[in-house]
């Protein structure tokens, strides 16, 4: 083993996996300031609803493929979204024992009062950057997701290279993220 192997090191403040894992607790906690106090909800029954409104329906496994959650966090939140009357569960016409995930008319509500508000938390976190920054930023995290192979999951990001884009799902709500209004000036 050469010296240089010998005195490498990690210097954890600058080693990207430890940046965008800290960067993606600190995003979610800021956007959790909206849902949390207001609406009663954690991060994963956030992330939950989310999926579940976009969607328009889905399945528990769904919802953990697209979040990345574990599959208990999300049977938990589920639990307690339906508890709380916020979504309902019925089988799957394809196969009945897949249980189909929909918000509930409560459900619904909530999610209308949500997402502008998800949103606007959205562009005013993005205001740190400048218009440039931003598609940069949106193109480096579209790559890294292309790299990672979690691009190909049809709920994540609606915007390449800073454009939005037409997304695969109609119910996206990202795709009507006003990107001018988050501009410079």
């Amino acid at each position: 083993m050469g010296k240089s192997a010998r005195r490498a090191s990690l210097q954890l403040g600058g080693f990207v996996p430890f940046r965008l894992n800290r960067l993606a607790a600190g995003v979610s906690q800021h956007l959790s300031a909206i849902y949390r106090g207001r609406f009663a909800l954690e991060i994963p029954e956030w992330r939950v609803m989310a999926t579940v409104g976009q969607d328009r329906g889905c399945t528990a496994q769904h919802v953990a493929a697209s979040t990345r959650m574990h599959k208990t966090r999300v049977s938990r939140a589920i639990a307690h979204l339906t508890r709380r009357g916020l979504i309902g569960r019925s089988a799957a016409k394809r196969d009945r024992r897949e249980m189909q995930l929909r918000l509930t008319a409560a459900g619904r509500r909530m999610y209308r009062q949500l997402v502008p508000l998800a949103l606007r938390r959205e562009r005013a976190l993005l205001q740190c950057m400048s218009a440039a920054e931003r598609r940069a930023f949106l193109a480096g995290v579209d790559r890294l997701e292309r790299f990672l192979g979690l691009a190909d999951h049809p709920t994540l990001s609606c915007y390449h290279a800073g454009r939005v884009a037409i997304c695969p799902l109609s119910a996206c709500r990202r795709a009507r993220l006003d990107v001018a209004g988050a501009r410079d000036g």
